[in-house]
């Protein structure tokens, strides 16, 4: 009996001795604002008032406080993603997988009412602001479109996904598909992330003018000998990195520049709002005092705010961007509903077209375009991955 109290006097010092030692690093560890691993902000310590311990609203803030600042809680993390793979024999952990030096996240069943819902979406903007305009449309696969099947993933048809999207338009008006599907492999992408690097999609920037008419006017070869200078950002830990929390090797950001990627400038929305959004005055591109950024955002890299080093591609997310080209071979002007691939697709772009608008529709109305952006006259392409158009429904 005596044997057994020493026992449990053994484990309850021990338990003890943990506890204090976790709650001491706890207090002397710094407090992190973010995870860079995961890519995201950390929950802050929330203000104890009468009114969050009332709705309970305390208590919940607390809890995400203290999971996310657990000390070791990056490696706690790595440890059950090995416990889910070697142990349990999982093929995926936080719905990432690895295969072939790839992350991905599964991207399953296709969703046929969000294609219906984007098809709509698109014939109700050109409806409204440019019926009259030449509209294209392209896709984007991701990842799994290369991965998944082949390697025993659930894929969902990416086939049928094209084949719906393209007679919901149909029925109401004339898009003009660009099949760039077929100009990307796997070897396209990022290990670690979910886009496309630049570098590689030379072929399709050639495809996408080709089919607008102004192919003729881009000024880089799909050669060996392009014409663009590299420059390279080392140490890329994409967005599936820290999800899967596995260890892998980083990527490396080439960003292309030539002259015409030199002159070019950017005016955001976000950035010429003085007072905010709520203040309502705009600065307009062209007007005293606008606020005019390069095409490579290089300042993201030290802001302290950007998560992600692809935000060096055209500034990351925004809502509307206008890129002024003056060294562009036309006149033209370009209007792109875009997502975050675009990003790094435009600058491709810039020697064929004087003015190119981005429109993201993530985070601007769709009745509101109208307030900035002039599609007089203006080329239009519809550009977006599978997975925005398995949940258009983020589309405001």
């Amino acid at each position: 009996m005596k044997r057994y109290k020493w026992e449990w006097g053994i484990a309850l010092g021990s338990f003890l001795v943990c506890l204090a030692g976790t709650m001491v690093i706890w207090t002397v560890d710094p407090e992190e604002t973010v995870s860079r691993s995961e890519r995201r902000r950390l929950a802050q310590k929330p203000e104890l008032t009468w009114e969050s311990l009332a709705d309970k609203s305390f208590m919940d803030d607390t809890e995400k406080y203290l999971l996310d600042h657990f000390p070791f809680r990056d490696g706690l993390r790595r440890i059950k993603a090995y416990f889910a793979y070697d142990v349990l024999q999982q093929k995926e952990n936080n719905d990432i997988y690895v295969v072939q030096g790839h992350a991905a996240k599964l991207e399953y069943p296709l969703n046929e009412a969000s294609v219906k819902r984007l098809a709509a979406k698109m014939t109700g903007l050109w409806q409204q602001y440019f019926p009259e305009q030449d509209v294209w449309y392209a896709v984007v696969p991701d990842k799994n479109y290369f991965l998944a099947e082949k390697n025993g993933y659930p894929s969902m048809d990416y086939e049928r996904m094209i084949r719906l999207l393209s007679q919901e338009l149909a029925k109401n008006a004339e898009f003009g598909y660009i099949d760039i599907i077929s100009d990307l492999t796997i070897d396209d992408y990022y290990n670690t992330d979910t886009h496309w690097r630049q570098e590689r999609i030379l072929d399709v920037a050639h495809h996408i003018a080709d089919a607008m008419g102004v192919g003729g006017s881009l000024n880089f070869s799909k050669g060996e000998d392009t014409g663009f200078t590299e420059h390279e950002i080392r140490d890329f830990y994409g967005v599936y990195y820290g999800q899967a929390a596995l260890p892998m090797e980083p990527d490396t950001i080439v960003y292309l520049t030539d002259e015409v990627t030199e002159t070019a400038v950017m005016w955001s929305l976000e950035e010429n709002m003085p007072g905010g959004a709520e203040a309502g005055k705009v600065r307009m591109p062209g007007e005293a005092g606008a606020v005019l950024k390069p095409v490579y955002r290089l300042d993201k890299l030290d802001d302290g705010k950007s998560l992600d080093k692809y935000d060096v591609f055209a500034g990351g997310a925004s809502s509307l961007q206008v890129i002024t080209s003056p060294d562009a071979v036309t006149d033209r002007r370009l209007v792109i509903f875009r997502d975050s691939y675009t990003s790094s697709l435009v600058p491709l772009l810039l020697g064929a077209y004087r003015e190119i608008t981005l429109v993201d529709l993530r985070y601007i109305d769709s009745a509101r375009i109208g307030e900035y952006v002039d599609f007089d006259g203006a080329d239009v392409l519809f550009l977006y991955n599978t997975a925005i158009v398995n949940h258009a429904e983020m589309l405001k």
